[in-house]
């Protein structure tokens, strides 16, 4: 008898609404190929649209409707005429932290095919994995503004960091570079400048070290970051940053990596107590909507990690297969890659490669 999975589609804004559908696609591609599984899908029109006829984001009880599905799996959200915190903290933010999806995992590898924009790079080099603190920090959504309009206006955004917070996600970064061949974990900080939490960001880290002998770890300020990633990418394996560092860093990954287009994401309750979300990196990407040629791979990638998190690693290997079959063709690169083709072409081919995969 097959697996069910039910899944939240919420594709949002821009060209989230179409690299889901080629997700979906591909998707119910792969579960007819297995066999073994069928995956439910249950669509929810939530973004930028629905806050123009109703005021808000998503419904209020729009948590409650998708809280018993086994994953979330998300497009992109943002609008040129909505404010972006507006679209931010109303939809992806308001599932986020809510469900406790704490720890946002961003694997960055060039994938066959594609062309590093960092001279002499051509795989192997660059094959990160980057935990992202995803409930606190500089995001906490603490803060406020006083005298509005007026000279002496103030506004305030506190990052906030708790114990329990970084223990947990330092822990699920050590446990993570634990089970990658490297065994190497870098924490990312900037306790030079800020004297308090990071300072605590760097002693808890310190204390979680001790339990994973096995892992080796060194620590990096986030502007060295920067460069580390850009002219010694070997030399990083596992990494684990706040997050507005982690934010960041992922994007300049994925931009090393080829194009944002590729990149995925999961935003993990790692106890499983909420669902989680998989959703690419990329955003809404409205100067290209419309034109079918928003790059799916991300989309495709995002979806191998939402199989691995339901407990089908197989579908997952073999969807992983299908795309790096479809990115070794040129000819099959959407435009972010330098390549003619359109999002219809990729999943078209991504599904074929599917069908012919006798692994």
């Amino acid at each position: 008898m097959s697996r069910t999975y039910r899944i939240a589609a919420i594709p949002g804004d821009g060209i989230g609404t179409e690299v889901i559908a080629a997700g979906i696609e591909v998707l119910e591609a792969l579960a007819e190929r297995d066999g073994g599984f069928r995956l439910a899908f249950d669509h929810f029109d939530w973004g930028s649209d629905y806050y123009r006829r109703h005021g808000v984001m998503m419904p209020e009880d729009g948590r409650e409707r998708i809280k018993d599905h086994n994953a979330i799996y998300f497009g992109a959200v943002g609008a040129p005429d909505v404010p972006d915190h507006v679209t931010l903290w109303g939809l992806r933010l308001a599932i986020c932290q809510p469900f406790d999806q704490y720890a946002n995992v961003r694997p960055t590898r060039i994938l066959p095919g594609i062309t590093s924009p960092l001279r002499g790079v051509t795989g192997p080099e660059l094959d990160w994995v980057i935990v992202r603190e995803n409930s606190e920090g500089e995001y906490a959504g603490v803060g406020g503004r006083v005298h509005r309009g007026l000279p002496e206006e103030v506004a305030t955004d506190v990052s906030v960091m708790t114990r329990a917070g970084v223990a947990r996600i330092m822990r699920f970064a050590f446990r993570l570079a634990q089970s990658r061949p490297r065994k190497l974990l870098t924490v990312v900080t900037k306790s030079n400048a800020q004297r308090h939490a990071m300072v605590m960001w760097d002693e808890i880290a310190a204390e979680i070290a001790a339990e994973f002998p096995d892992v080796t770890t060194d620590k990096m300020l986030v502007d060295a970051m920067t460069m580390r990633m850009t002219l010694k990418p070997e030399t990083l394996d596992t990494i684990v940053a706040t997050n507005l560092h982690a934010d960041i860093l992922s994007d300049l990954a994925a931009a090393l990596a080829g194009s944002l287009g590729i990149a995925p994401t999961a935003n993990l309750n790692p106890e499983r107590r909420f669902p989680s979300m998989f959703e690419p990196i990329h955003g809404s990407a409205f100067d290209i909507t419309g034109r079918g040629i928003a790059n799916p791979i991300g989309s495709f990638w995002t979806a191998t990690m939402m199989l691995e998190h339901l407990g089908e690693p197989g579908a997952g290997a073999r969807l992983m297969r299908a795309v790096e079959r479809v990115t070794a063709d040129p000819s099959l690169h959407t435009p972010d890659l330098g390549g003619p083709a359109t999002t219809r072409q990729v999943t078209d081919a991504v599904i074929q490669a599917i069908r012919g995969d006798n692994s």
